[in-house]
């Protein structure tokens, strides 16, 4: 097999890889640094093969950690710039929570209007109820009394959005290899020196793991530890902690006619977040007692209303978690019959339109897994002496701004947007605050 010899290796063709490899090209042309030609993308599949493929495509900035936040509105910026190459829908986000997260929202708020991010804020039980039906006239959900509207954000439509990622990286002269599996990683003296492949070395100077759910395996190659001693904000020490653990994703589509939910004026709402500490039922009977929560939104692309709820945890080893998740869709990645039932009985718990609609449930494959970190948010950082890894904990499609940072790292310019989120955060203790939300990414 033949050795080639690049600049930059990035690993990984989905929304990380593509705009780090975009904005790196741009970066080297404009510095007269060089050009897309030092910069190579291998895959073992194909643009958007793995997570960011299947990903529901919500854009937010609604998240209870200021760090998370300032950096969504950076990566909100982004999606804004190119609305058309990345198929971008600007229709706003809207978070619908009970009292019990009253104080996470009213937060979440202040510090947008902070960072200049328009949103607006609704508090009290009939206040959140005359909103919300002022957008959907059978709105019908209890005791929500806070309601976060964002006016920017949305979503975008997944595979489109990767090809326009990866039309503009080609076009800085960036080459995208696919069906090339990695194999290994060589490290002399704590460098990477090469990558190996199933279709030959590749020696480089800089290396980017951008693998999504597949980084365990690629953290594994540069012999780094597979657990970990973490550090809580309160300075206890929680020994030997699986560095990456898997969730299960659970995600669905309505297959009804997306024209189906549209606000009162006829138009596209916003995408919709409910939190709801009301017992859940349906026509079977009660659903759930505990906490819970869905997102959803009317999507041309999957065909019908799409989203999902909180994932669960894969009750399995990491190491025992199937080599290509996304490819096959094992069945235990599936969702179940227990997530339809719920996630139906939520979009009729919140609108009178979804009524008895668990039968239009389309049955399909949907889902995956995502590769969270010990406190389930990203990592981003240079590890070994050359190699920068993009963990993204699964936070990854919505979080398009990445690439423009790390780009910049790798041409010596430090980003203190990614500093929340350096590996010895687990070592030193500065984590990440935690919400009320049953989500374990709010």
């Amino acid at each position: 097999m033949t050795v080639q010899q690049v600049r930059f290796v990035i690993v990984g063709a989905g929304i990380h890889g593509l705009a780090t490899a975009w904005q790196l090209a741009r970066r080297l042309r404009a510095s007269g640094r060089g050009d897309g030609s030092d910069v190579l993308v291998v895959d073992k599949s194909g643009v958007g093969a793995g997570a960011s493929g299947v990903a529901c495509g919500v854009i937010r900035n609604n998240y209870f950690q200021p760090a998370m936040r300032e950096l969504m509105a950076h990566s909100v910026g982004v999606w804004e710039s190119d609305p058309e190459a990345f198929s971008y829908h600007p229709v706003g986000y809207l978070q619908a929570a009970p009292e019990a997260m009253r104080a996470d929202v009213e937060r979440i708020h202040a510090e947008q209007r902070a960072i200049g991010y328009e949103s607006e804020l609704v508090i009290g039980d009939s206040e959140c109820r005359s909103y919300l039906r002022g957008l959907f006239d059978d709105w019908r959900a209890e005791g929500i009394t806070s309601v976060l509207h964002e006016k920017r954000g949305g979503y975008a439509n997944n595979v489109a959005s990767l090809k326009g990622l990866a039309a503009k990286a080609e076009a800085e002269g960036v080459e995208i290899r696919t069906g090339v599996r990695v194999t290994g990683i060589e490290v002399d003296g704590g460098a990477v020196t090469a990558v190996r492949t199933d279709a030959g070395d590749i020696r480089c100077e800089r290396l980017v793991l951008a693998a999504g759910p597949w980084i365990r395996d690629l953290w594994a190659m540069l012999e780094l530890p597979e657990r970990i001693d973490v550090t809580d904000t309160d300075g206890n020490v929680h020994p030997n902690r699986p560095m990456w653990t898997y969730w299960a994703l659970q995600e669905g589509t309505l297959e009804v006619d997306p024209h189906t939910f549209t606000d009162n004026a006829g138009g596209l709402p916003p995408v919709v977040h409910v939190d709801s500490d009301r017992p859940l039922r349906d026509s079977d009977g009660l659903v759930t007692e505990d906490m819970w929560g869905i997102y959803y939104k009317p999507d041309f692309s999957f065909g019908g209303v799409q989203g999902g709820a909180a994932p669960v945890e894969v009750p399995r080893p990491a190491a025992e978690v199937a080599v290509d998740p996304y490819g096959t869709q094992s069945p235990e990645f599936v969702v179940g019959e227990e997530f339809v039932r719920m996630w139906t009985a939520a979009l009729a718990h919140c609108h009178g339109r979804f009524e008895g609609c668990r039968s239009r449930y389309r049955r399909e494959p949907s889902g995956g897994i995502g590769a969270f970190t010990p406190d389930s948010f990203p990592v981003f950082d240079n590890v070994r002496q050359n190699a920068y890894v993009i963990a993204d904990s699964n936070h990854g499609y919505k979080m398009i701004g990445v690439g423009e940072l790390v780009a910049r790292e790798l041409l010596g310019e430090p980003q203190p947007l990614l500093e929340p989120f350096r590996f010895d955060r687990f070592r030193t203790g500065r984590l990440h605050p935690v919400s009320n939300s049953p989500f374990p990414w709010s």
